[in-house]
């Protein structure tokens, strides 16, 4: 039996793109006839780029900055956290986010439905590296594994323990290798990405086997079975914390952005979410943006399926924290297809849209694509007829557009904001409240700069 004891994680290396590696409400039109417009699937694109001018951000980024969601059979919210445990034995996770981050984090907590997975592999590969190069007498030798065994194989913590578990590794290590014939490359790719997919400690143990790099080129493969097992085992391998510097370190960003361009929908939407798991290192943010992965995320918000929609979402939210990639997501056109997805009711993305549409008004560019899209009316009309819960992240986005334009201040106000507003300040909950009072506050003192007298005085009195 050959020992893992020796095996390294390769620490990442920092060099990008490794390759180894508006419709305007016109007066007199209903928010209804406005919604029907935005939703058309004919709509133009979004602008492009203009000149960049530095933004500040307010509250409302601090109130989005953990926004997370599962994807795929774990809790993305931990992908949040900027600083992991010291070593994957560690029973308690970091939840050491701001309060503003926070305050987001609940607002999503509800519709977001994941799952959890345990991470605690309680020393076991410690124990397992330590013990002696011979092999127990009983443990299966990788020449004679039978990897078909692993398809009724139980591998529960109790049935499987690793000792009996290695040898399968080793065996599908070895069919992954350059010299493998390809169907043997793709079975073993679809056995790892199935060891890979409860347990942290297999998860572990695969990352010091040497899977990984031999993974990273069927990432590339014209298979498309083959490159679809490639990229979910390694999103299920970059569920562990410390594989994600060794995914990294092997080059393969970028081959996973070719199977986010390439790929089957089921190999695009675990692309995305590798790219996510892989974004919990701040580092590589900027780096799978300028490796291209904008581009086709955009492209999945309005050609994937529900699931394919909520992870571009959360993808995008988490790589937008980085300002050239929301200058990239602008360019690409992205602010059209989250305008219309505020209109997709009841399906879990409308709140996501708001929220990465907020993150994107951050910077000049966006704020204007946001109102050549229409997205000020669609807002207006989610405080207005929306659910309670769309409607704290609509104010959210709204006071984004609006906390340094006086121009879409006076939009708001001819949009027909102002009763709502009102109303949600009188009997939202106490985030929703605060933040209608804090959007009222910039309307009225727009009102006293000269603007938008029309109906504020009565309006806003009521707010007081």
């Amino acid at each position: 039996m050959v020992s893992l004891a020796g095996s390294q994680i390769l620490s990442p290396r920092h060099s990008p793109c490794t390759s180894s590696s508006a419709a305007t409400r016109r007066p007199g039109h209903s928010m209804r006839t406005i919604r029907s417009a935005l939703l058309h699937p004919d709509s133009p694109p979004g602008p492009t780029s203009r000149v960049m001018r530095a933004a500040a951000a307010d509250d409302a980024d601090s109130d989005m900055e953990n926004l997370t969601d599962s994807v795929i059979d774990f809790r993305l919210s931990e992908l949040a956290a900027t600083a992991g445990p010291a070593h994957p034995a560690a029973v308690a996770k970091s939840s050491s986010a701001n309060a503003a981050a926070t305050e987001m984090l609940e607002l999503s907590r509800d519709f977001s439905d994941y799952s959890s997975f345990n991470s605690d592999i309680s020393g076991e590969l410690e124990r397992l590296a330590a013990a002696a190069a011979t092999p127990r007498s009983d443990a299966p030798q990788p020449g004679a594994v039978d990897l078909n065994d692993l398809e009724s194989m139980d591998l529960s913590e109790d049935a499987s323990p690793l000792e009996r578990v290695e040898p399968f590794v080793l065996a599908c290590v070895q069919a992954l290798g350059p010299d493998a014939a390809p169907d043997a490359r793709r079975a073993a790719a679809a056995r790892i990405r199935l060891l890979a997919k409860h347990r942290s400690d297999i998860r572990e143990l695969v990352g010091v086997s040497g899977a990984i790099p031999a993974l990273v080129p069927l990432l590339r493969s014209t298979d498309p079975v083959a490159q679809e097992n490639a990229v979910t085992a390694l999103l299920n391998l970059s569920l562990e914390e410390r594989n994600r510097s060794a995914i990294t370190a092997a080059g393969a960003i970028k081959p996973l952005v070719y199977a986010l361009r390439t790929g089957t929908a089921s190999a695009k939407q675990n692309a995305a979410c590798a790219l996510l798991s892989l974004s919990g290192i701040e580092e590589n943010r900027a780096t799978i943006g300028a490796c291209g992965a904008i581009a086709p995320l955009v492209a999945l918000l309005s050609a994937g399926s529900t699931r394919g929609k909520k992870d571009a979402l959360t993808t995008l939210y988490r790589l937008c924290s980085a300002r050239r990639n929301k200058e990239r997501a602008v360019s690409a056109g992205g602010v059209v297809p989250l305008v219309h997805l505020i209109g997709e009711r009841g399906t879990g993305t409308s709140e996501k849209a708001m929220v990465v549409l907020a993150s994107l008004a951050s910077i000049p560019d966006g704020r204007d694509a946001v109102v050549e899209a229409g997205g000020i009316p669609a807002l207006v009309e989610t405080i207005e007829d929306g659910p309670a819960r769309e409607k704290e992240f609509a104010v959210v986005a709204l006071l984004q557009l609006c906390s340094e334009s006086s121009g879409n201040r006076a939009l708001l106000v001819r949009e027909g904001a102002i009763p709502p507003l009102v109303a949600l300040s009188q009997s939202g909950s106490a985030r929703a409240k605060h933040k209608a009072e804090t959007l009222l506050g910039y309307l009225r003192e727009q009102r006293q700069g000269g603007g938008c007298r029309a109906g504020l005085g009565a309006a806003t009195s009521m707010a007081r």
